[in-house]
């Protein structure tokens, strides 16, 4: 990249996430389809952060680029969830089967909160959930169930793969918390430049760059990314291995 000054070196931290998320292209007509829910995060989001005030996991960008190989490897656990959940085993948990696998494991949602968050992880309207959606859901139940459920309800699995999915689901949280400057529960352009340019002082990270980031993880364009919208990018920037695309519909 150039500037002002010259020819620069590029960003390590910048280009590998160039390279990660490049191929992302998120498409939707509906701003406010999940408004309901993405207020109800933000707000789960700026208490989080209010708590943890002090215990920081990253320092810049870098630094949760090395976690993806860490990342891929604990997720893979929730490929067995994703079948306790499919009930039917054809690849795909429908609304009845979510409802059912909940109300067996006795974690309590209210009726109007699965079908939110249903249709929040169903983007590409389909109706049903996939194994790349499926990760994005669980990581929200868990976030908003509280302290009252233990997450062990959720992943239906041994206790120690249960918990290295916890700690990778925390550590994606304080990856969103890390990239949320100003502790608002959403991501912004402004946070963005300053996540990028505190990955790189040295180097003042262009304008084109940082809207073109941005506007792959913001695909409602609405100028602000939810912790919903970020973990759909990030499942795509660890490369995590699904066996389809993330594809967004109008609705």
């Amino acid at each position: 990249m150039k500037h002002l000054l010259g020819t620069s070196h590029p960003c390590p931290g910048l280009k590998s996430l160039s390279n990660k998320i490049g191929g992302i292209f998120f498409h939707c007509h509906s701003p406010n389809k999940y408004k309901r829910l993405d207020a109800r995060l933000e707000r789960k989001m700026i208490e989080v952060k209010r708590t943890s005030q002090g215990k920081k996991s990253f320092k810049s960008i870098n630094s949760i680029v090395l976690r993806f190989p860490q990342f891929r490897e604990g997720l893979k656990n929730i490929r067995s969830v994703f079948e306790v959940y499919d009930e039917d085993a054809n690849g795909a948990i429908n609304r009845e089967e979510l409802k059912k696998c909940l109300q067996q494991l006795q974690i309590n949602f209210k009726e109007e909160e699965i079908e939110d968050l249903f249709d929040s992880c169903d983007i590409n309207g389909s109706g049903e959930i996939h194994f790349n959606e499926f990760i994005v859901l669980l990581c929200l139940m868990y976030l908003l169930a509280g302290p009252s459920t233990s997450p062990h309800k959720f992943f239906c699995i041994t206790e120690r793969d249960s918990l290295e999915v916890e700690a990778i689901f925390d550590t994606m949280i304080e990856a969103f918390l890390f990239l949320d400057k100003d502790g608002d529960g959403k991501l912004n352009k402004k946070d963005m430049i300053q996540a990028l340019d505190d990955t790189c002082p040295w180097e003042k990270s262009p304008q084109h760059i940082i809207r073109t980031r941005f506007k792959e993880m913001d695909w409602d364009r609405n100028g602000q990314v939810s912790f919903r919208e970020f973990l759909f990018a990030f499942v795509k920037w660890a490369e995590i291995d699904t066996d389809e695309e993330i594809t967004i519909t109008g609705s």
